[in-house]
């Protein structure tokens, strides 16, 4: 298998889309869908997410949340070209069901006229680039309002290079779970589940806000949060159906059923949210429309309109009550509910991958000889495993920076606001 191509070559032997791993001349619509869909994936993050987080939370934290999205972008970046990038999509040899090969640090021999498939290999590296970006910056509505600018720093490279690269390339980059045939189109595995479940580990590490869950703490800004959830929206469509890395029916596909299963969702958590509480807020409906993007991702590029039709609903029904348990229940103060949407939604968008990819689900089908079973098992074991390293890492890492450089600001730094505090500005001039 290509090792800079195994999203593609997977989903070939899948039969699911054609043989392209072999290609050596370049495809003009190809090239141009993926540039476009990297800059749509880039505008999930900036400003998409960063508007979306810095309205849910309250006006004295609010450029924190901006600052933690923008400079995460920016460390990911400049770690994605000293050698992420080659440690998950070149072949690690002996190692290569664990972890990439070097071969490709500093995008040393990476030109202009060398393809990814029929891809520029600059434009696939750049692509891949924007997924690594926003799953730590996912991260941070677990521990918003109460962590160190200089440790979240700290987590966010130490958590892309210890936790990221490795899940994304046992996934996407040749490893032992692409071996096993795991399906994870977009990244409901390598991104949502992954980052859902570090941002409930920090929650519990670094502990409640002060007052949680006593004191209310609605968004300071629906007005930016509804601004940015819009954004996201139309942003996810770069990165569902930009992963078919083609300009095809198979990209129309996974943008078709992704809109489909975010509208499903919104409308899923509005009507329960109007029936238990009497009115339905926007907060609820905008909500639901991430949880339904996040719970498709993984089956995007493998199901059908009806199958996005019933995950969205499944991800609005089930985010919904992950939420309320997660928070009323469990009292876990993971702020911007990065577990219950983001977490839980991935893991299960990840088992009915398996179940609506089947042909008589209206799918695209399971590879040959493979049952709807057999599939959910691998699924099972990819999302376990997932769990399991993402978890350990993340406790680790927190650890290890509390103990020397505190992650957690004063309960007097906290009162006061994050913006004065860390950065010394205010988002608002009149407060």
């Amino acid at each position: 298998m290509n090792h800079l191509l195994v999203k593609i070559g997977a989903l070939s032997v899948l039969g699911l889309m054609p043989e392209i791993a072999s290609a050596d001349e370049l495809n003009g619509g190809n090239t141009a869908w993926i540039l476009t869909s990297t800059a749509l994936v880039l505008f999930m993050t900036l400003p998409g997410l960063s508007l979306f987080y810095a309205g849910l939370v309250r006006s004295k934290n609010v450029l924190t949340v901006l600052m933690q999205c923008f400079s995460i972008a920016c460390l990911v970046s400049v770690l994605w070209l000293l050698g992420a990038y080659s440690f998950i999509f070149t072949d690690g040899g002996a190692l290569n069901g664990f972890i990439g090969g070097a071969e490709k640090i500093l995008a040393l021999g990476m030109g202009t006229a060398d393809l990814s498939g029929d891809i520029p290999e600059t434009v696939f590296f750049m692509f891949q680039m924007t997924f690594a970006i926003i799953t730590p910056a996912l991260i941070v509505g677990g521990f918003a309002e109460r962590m160190k600018f200089s440790s979240m720093f700290w987590f966010s490279g130490l958590w892309l290079v210890l936790v990221y690269v490795p899940v994304c390339h046992w996934v996407w980059g040749g490893g032992w779970l692409a071996e096993m045939g795991v399906m994870d189109f977009a990244g409901g595995i390598v991104i949502h589940v992954n980052a859902g479940v570090a941002a409930l580990v920090a929650a519990i590490v670094i502990g409640k806000r002060n007052g949680f869950p006593k004191i209310p703490m609605p968004p300071h800004n629906m007005t930016m949060v509804v601004a940015g959830a819009g954004m996201l929206w139309v942003g996810w469509f770069g990165f569902n159906a930009g992963s078919a890395l083609t300009a095809d029916g198979a990209a129309g596909m996974a943008m078709l059923v992704t809109h489909i299963s975010a509208a499903a969702a919104s409308l899923t958590w509005m009507f329960l949210e109007w029936k238990i509480h009497g009115k339905p807020s926007v907060l609820g409906i905008v909500t639901g429309m991430v949880a339904g993007l996040g719970t498709i991702t993984p089956a995007s590029g493998f199901v059908g309109p009806v199958g996005g039709l019933l995950i969205g609903i499944s991800a609005g029904l089930i985010c919904y009550y992950a939420t309320q348990y997660i928070k009323t229940k469990l009292q876990i103060d993971d702020s911007l509910d990065v577990f219950s949407v983001h977490g839980v939604g991935g893991i299960t968008g990840s088992l009915l991958t398996a179940v609506f990819a089947a042909t008589e689900m209206g799918g695209l089908g399971l590879p040959e000889g493979v049952t709807v079973m057999s599939q959910v098992t691998v699924q099972f074991i990819a999302i376990f495993a997932t769990i399991i390293w993402s978890a350990f890492f993340t406790f680790v890492i927190l650890k290890i920076l509390d103990s020397t450089l505190g992650i957690r600001v004063s309960a007097e730094q906290e009162q006061e606001g994050l913006d004065v505090v860390l950065h010394d500005e205010r988002g608002y001039d009149q407060l």
